[in-house]
């Protein structure tokens, strides 16, 4: 693949997840967003801590049956349990 079609790639990437990031709070509003984003179907969906961050880890298949893994940080404000 040539380098300018790779970066073209990524920016397209980056801006398609950029909204996702910027907006989701729960865990549910992030698997329903990744889904829509990457018109594919949630596979499994959960939430860890990173160095004291909530990341949310969305597991989707899409319609060329590949399995990508989205990570999404959370934004909420304070920890949650």
């Amino acid at each position: 693949m040539k380098p300018k079609t790779l970066q073209k790639i990524c920016l397209i990437l980056l801006v398609l997840l950029m909204p996702v990031a910027a907006f989701a709070i729960s865990l549910d509003e992030a698997a329903q967003q990744a889904a829509r984003q990457n018109d594919a179907k949630v596979l499994s969906a959960r939430t860890v801590e990173e160095g004291g961050r909530r990341v949310h880890e969305i597991k989707l298949l899409t319609k060329d049956g590949v399995v990508k893994t989205v990570r999404i940080k959370d934004n909420s404000k304070g920890k949650k349990r």
